[in-house]
Order: C-alpha cells, then structure tokens, then sequence
C-alpha cells in the first residue's frame, strides 16, 4: 500500500532500486545530494545535476522539465553515505515562474523498478520559495528510510546548497543554471499529454467573455497528477495557490480506469430533456464498497470543481466591471452629468447578468449534486455512513477490513446543506489531532474551555468506536492516556463496554507503561520485518492495529514520555500502531519548535465545525462538520456492545 506522506513523516524503504518520479506544473530542475553521517554535502562531486547527471548509484535528468525520473541504487553508493536529499529548483531566466506559489505544487513519488508506489509527498504550501528540499533518503538501525521534507528557499539554489554544508554553493548553482539554460534552448515542448478514458479531466481556458456558462477555475495543468495527501479530508491544510489557465485534473490518485469485472448498476433512462436519475455505486470498483467509495471521491471532486468555476465567473464579472467602468470614467466628461451614471448602470447590470447565469449553472450542478448524495447516503455501508444512518441498527462487526473510514463530513458555503463525507483509507496512514483549543477558529473561541476540550474527548470517542465497529473482533485494541482522570465522562461508554485494552491510564506510571508497551510492540515488529521472522515475535504480542488516545497532551509528559510519543507518530503506523491526540497546540507551546514535526504528521480535525481543510485541486477552504450521535440516541452504546458480544463469541 501506498505511503501518502506529509512534511516531517518518513517510510520504511523495502527496496534499494527505486526510482523518484517529479511531476510538477512547470519545468524545473531535479537534482540529488549526497551526505554524511552528519547531513554534510563534502563536495561537489557529491552532487548530481544537469551539469553532472551521473553519481555512483544515482543519475539525475539533464534538463528542466514537469516530469523528471530519477534512478537510485541505495546498495550502490559509497559507504560513506548516509542521506540522498531530492532538491528541486525553477530554472533562472527562461521567462517561466520565479517561485512556486505561483504554480501547482510539485508532486514526488518513490516508485519500485516495476513503478509500483511506495511513497508519495506532495509539496504543499510553497509561497516565495524558488528551491526546495522534497525528500530524502537516510540510514537508520542499517536499514533505509525515506522522509518527506518540503523545505523552501526564496533564495534558491545557492540558499540550499549552503544549507547541506557546500563550500562555493553560490558558483555550484550558477553553473547548474547555465547548464539548464543551454539544455532548455535545445529542447521543445512536450505534447499535450493522453487521457485514460473515463478520467474527470475538463478543459479549462481564460476567456475574455464567459458566454452563457460561467468561467472555468484555474488549475494546475492536466500533465500535472496533483495528489492529495490523503483522501478528501486528509488534503493538507494549506495548498498550493492555483495557477491560472490550462486543464483541469480532477482525477481520482487511486481511481482504476480499467472497468473492473463487477459493472455498476445501471441508471434508469432519463426522461427527455432531464438529467439522469442518480443511483448507489454507479463508480467503477471491485465491490459495492468500492464503487461508493469512488463515487463519494466523484461528487467531492464535481463541487470542488462547480464551486471554483462559479467563483471564478463572479470574480470574472467584477473584474469586467471595473475594467468597463475604468475605461468609461477615463473620459473626465463622463465623470459627472448622465453619461456616467449610464455607464455605472449598465456596468452593473452586465455584471449582476454575468453573476446570475454562473449562479444559475451553479444551482443546476449542486441540484443534481444533491440528488446524488440523497441516493447515495442511505445506501452506505456502516463504516461509510453518518452515526444518525439505520444501517448502524442492523450493524455487525465484519469478519473483513472495510476500504475507508467516514471521519465526518465536508461542505462549501455555496450549499451548506450539500455535505459531502469524509473518508479515510484503512489501515490509518498517519495518525489524528483534534483540536480542543480555543485559538483554533472563531468558532471555537466562542465556547468555553472545559466545554471545547470536553466536547474534543467525546469526538475522540465517537472516532474510536467507529474503529472497533468496523475492524474484525479482537483485531483492534485501544488504549487511552488520561494523565489527570479528565476524561472520565466521555471516556464512560468505552470503559463501560469492556472495550479497552485496559483501564486509562493516569498519572506519570500509566503514562510512562502505556507508551512503553507501544514503543517495545513497535521496536519488536520492525525487527521482525526488517529480518523477515515474523513467526519469532513473542507469543504476548498482540499483532493487530492499535490505537492510542491521548488527553490533554502534553499534561502529565515528561521529556521521555514526549520522545516515545513523537517515536509512535513516526514510525508507529507503518506497524499498525495510530495515534488520536486530543490537545491544545498552545499548551505545547513550552516545548518550542520540537513538537512541530509531530503536529505536522496528524490530520487535524475539530470538535466544532471549522473552514480549515483544503482540496488538493484548487485549495478550497471547506468546511468539517464533525461527526455526532442524534440527540437521545442510544447508538454508541449499541455499536460497543455489538463490539463486545463479537469479541466474545470470537474468543477473544
């Protein structure tokens, strides 16, 4: 399965030929370093450029490009290296963009021989930036590892060369220049790239005049394959500034294209002159899981894309106002009397005709939007559906892992009523923070603390019950950290059920024992997976995914205690151990920037809803509801004791 990395998370390498794949929205220049035990670059004969493609176990493109392959044999270097740092730089003088907010954001994926994913970073959040360090390759405990970086430098690449360590980075980077330079004179540009049948790719252009439908977003380019970090709501919380012009990719990263053997449903014949009735699972997939998953992609992908293009014909329209009332008033004898007046008025009313027709097209997509979504709630599967969904009723715990999870739900100013849900794939690729600061939105700040941090917990419940719902009996354990014994009110119904793996912990020993117990699973798994003996794992391992639930974080962390939990965030999932932190950021201030690397790896989500999330396409800001049981329900007590009974009749 494919690792989708985020800044500061790294990856276990299972293989040493691999290949690093670039795709970016404009030519740039890829390159490798090489480092010490210490990160060092000694030279530059430890670089690998267009000028000098070809290192001992590495080779590197020649020229600038949106789309760069690079060959690395990890066996093949020096001894004396321990890090392969992926740099990436815009091309100086050559009239395309000078940093990279202003183009879509680069895209890097470490690839397999035979190109089969094992880990992808998009580099996310680039503003100023002319240089970046993507990722890097590094020994640890003999075996390698690849950590997604994302660091940028406004100077470029002279700024990051010196940064590695490099005596006379300044000459190095110009000479790297000259020589794109002269490859990009030589060169031509590539042809529009082939689109998989099936694909959600639409054209976009800059027209002068939208015409009766409103204008198209811009977007990356289609040659471009943005992904996101995760599924929709695991897109990160800053995203590249689009750029504007040129197609729109809104294809699914994970989506097959080949129509698998089990064909969807078949839509009844639409009436004359209206649209197609939606139905349940009409995506392509293997399973009916599957095919709603990909169509819950489709429909979070078609607002994404109806609401940027109606956003883009209103800004459209008012920015054809003001050119038309420039030029109007240009003229000092249409400033006063009737002629400017007139001038307003029918400025205006070009601009309220424009706005309506993209207001109209728009309500034509949200309506069939929310016809789709009408259909296709009630048919979800249990780990897809809402907590006020009936399927929950009938609920039992499968004997099979579901594809994704339903963290909450999303949506767009445009319909707040439209809401689009939040999936997550299974196994959990990196772990979950809910936010129970004040600071964290206006929202929030409304609320009281005791309140919000309550509130916070009971999201963190709500989250893994889910879990244990949906995961085989006995292949799923949670543990919870409760340093001060905050939590027991939300805590009540998992600790009613019987379905933890123990009591919560508190005070300094609990602490200290929950995060040993995880840290030695963690160390002892890697061990048997790095020798290839997993049958010699002591017999009181407990194999399956865990998770840790934390409270009040750091409350109750002492600097060791800090250290194993930021060793659990990184490597912990890679082994089947997750975090879900309930935590104030402000409370960790204390701890300086040692903690950012930790907050970076988690999905933040929010116990009240919170417009920080944004799409991998064209960085809107949606909206997370977060998920709740219906008033007076009984649901959560219900599902957890379906979870004990399953458990028991397993045996476990």
């Amino acid at each position: 399965m494919t690792a989708e990395l985020v800044r500061g998370q790294n990856h276990t390498l299972p293989q040493t030929r691999l290949e690093i794949r670039v795709s970016a929205g404009s030519p740039v220049v890829a390159g490798a370093t090489l480092g010490d035990e210490n990160g060092v670059v000694r030279g530059a004969e430890w670089i690998a450029h267009p000028g000098s493609p070809q290192l001992p176990g590495l080779e590197v493109s020649q020229q600038a490009a949106a789309g760069h392959r690079l060959a690395v044999d990890l066996e093949a270097l020096p001894e004396t290296v321990h890090r392969v740092t992926v740099l990436l730089a815009l091309p100086v003088g050559v009239g395309g963009p000078t940093r990279f907010g202003t183009t879509a954001a680069p895209f890097v994926a470490v690839t397999g021989l035979d190109g089969t994913e094992i880990a992808t970073f998009t580099l996310t959040g680039l503003d100023a930036e002319s240089a970046v360090s993507a990722l890097e390759l590094y020994r640890r405990q003999g075996a390698w590892k690849v950590r997604a970086v994302g660091q940028g430098y406004a100077a470029g690449l002279a700024e990051m060369l010196a940064d590695q360590g490099l005596a006379g980075a300044a000459e190095l980077a110009a000479s790297i220049q000259e020589a794109v330079a002269r490859s990009l004179a030589r060169s031509v540009a590539p042809p529009p790239p082939r689109t998989p049948e099936g694909d959600r790719v639409r054209q976009a252009s800059g027209p002068s005049d939208p015409g009766p439908a409103p204008a198209a977003p811009p977007q990356p380019p289609a040659a471009t394959p943005v992904q996101p970090a995760a599924d929709p709501g695991t897109a990160s919380v800053s995203a590249s500034a689009p750029t504007p012009g040129g197609p729109i990719n809104y294809a699914h990263p994970r989506r097959q294209h080949a129509a698998p053997p089990t064909p969807p449903p078949a839509a009844p014949p639409a009436q004359p002159g209206q649209a197609a009735q939606p139905v349940a699972g009409d995506a392509t997939g293997w399973s009916m899981d599957e095919r709603l998953y990909n169509q819950i992609w489709g429909m979070f992908e078609d607002l994404a894309r109806a609401a940027a293009a109606y956003r883009s014909a209103v800004d459209f329209a008012e920015s054809r106002m003001d050119q038309e009332l420039d030029r109007s008033l240009s003229d000092p004898r249409n400033r006063i009397g009737g002629a400017g007046d007139r001038a307003r008025e029918e400025a205006r009313a070009k601009r309220d005709e424009l706005t309506a027709r993209a207001r109209e097209v728009l309500d034509r997509d949200l309506a069939q939007l929310a016809a789709e979504a009408a259909v296709v709630e009630p048919a979800l599967p249990a780990a897809y559906a809402g907590w006020d969904n009936p399927v929950w009723h009938a609920h039992r715990i499968p004997m099979e892992l579901p594809m994704a999870l339903r963290l909450g739900d999303l949506h767009l100013p445009e319909r707040t009523g439209l809401r689009i849900p939040l999936l997550v794939r299974l196994p959990l690729e990196r772990g979950i923070w809910v936010d129970s600061g004040r600071t964290a939105s206006e929202a929030a700040a409304l609320l009281d603390s005791d309140l919000l941090r309550r509130l916070a917990m009971e999201t963190a419940v709500l989250h893994a019950a889910r879990l244990l719902a949906v995961y085989p009996p006995g292949e799923f354990s949670v543990h919870v950290i409760d340093p001060a014994g905050s939590a027991a009110g939300p805590l009540a119904p998992l600790v009613d059920a019987g379905v933890l793996a123990g009591p919560p912990a508190a005070g300094p020993q609990g602490v200290a024992s929950v995060l040993a117990h995880l840290t030695r699973r963690v160390d002892l798994v890697q061990m048997a997976v790095r020798a290839g003996a997993a049958d010699s794992l002591p017999p009181d391992l407990d194999t399956g995914e865990q998770l840790l639930v934390v409270n009040d974080f750091p409350h109750g962390f002492d600097d060791r205690a800090v250290t194993q939990l930021r060793y659990l965030a990184d490597e912990g999932p890679a082994v089947g151990v997750h975090l879900l932190m309930v935590a104030d950021r402000e409370d960790a201030s204390a701890y300086g920037p040692v903690l950012d690397p930790l907050w970076r790896s988690l999905l933040r989500i929010t116990p009240v809803a919170d417009s920080h999330l944004a799409d991998p396409w064209v960085g809107h800001a949606w909206t997370y509801e977060p998920p709740v049981t219906p008033p007076g329900s009984r649901v959560l007590e219900q599902v957890l004791a379906a979870v004990t009974a399953a458990r028991r009749a397993a045996g476990r």
